[in-house]
């Protein structure tokens, strides 16, 4: 059994035969996306040389996006798997007054609250997606 073979595991915001972007529903940090690879894989060198370069353009593609909308301090990237050995990785925008800074958001809480954040819907960041990963259907 595997969470993410049995589940989203989010908000579906973008998706290919071999993909999907979800949104994680995480007040904390707006914008927190996980990058899941379709098939169930446990490693990047589980994958062909093409598909991690692909996997890899839409990790970076997915921080531009979040970088532009949610204006973090800086991004997280991370590809744990600790607990759900299924090929994923974590796109999370960071604040210095977030609740766990400078700690990653699986550590220790540094202080209760954080700050006002941007306010950013799925639909507007599933568009900002299509638009960056596919250029060509925006062109008038």
């Amino acid at each position: 059994m595997c969470e993410l073979c049995d589940t989203a595991g989010g908000t579906v915001v973008w998706e290919s035969p071999t993909c999907r972007v979800v949104r994680v529903a995480d007040p904390d940090y707006p914008g927190f996306c996980r990058v899941i690879w379709t098939a169930h894989v446990r490693e990047m060198s589980d994958l062909d040389p093409g598909e991690r370069r692909y996997l890899m353009n839409l990790v970076f593609a997915v921080e531009q996006v979040v970088r532009e909308l949610f204006t973090p301090d800086k991004i997280n990237l991370a590809s744990l798997g600790n607990l759900t050995p299924h090929l994923h990785w974590h796109v999370i925008p960071r604040w210095r007054d977030d609740r766990n800074f400078p700690e990653p958001i699986w550590g220790h809480r540094q202080r209760e609250g954080s700050g006002p954040r941007a306010i950013v819907s799925d639909d507007l960041l599933r568009q900002a997606l299509q638009k960056q990963l596919h250029p060509e259907d925006n062109q008038g």
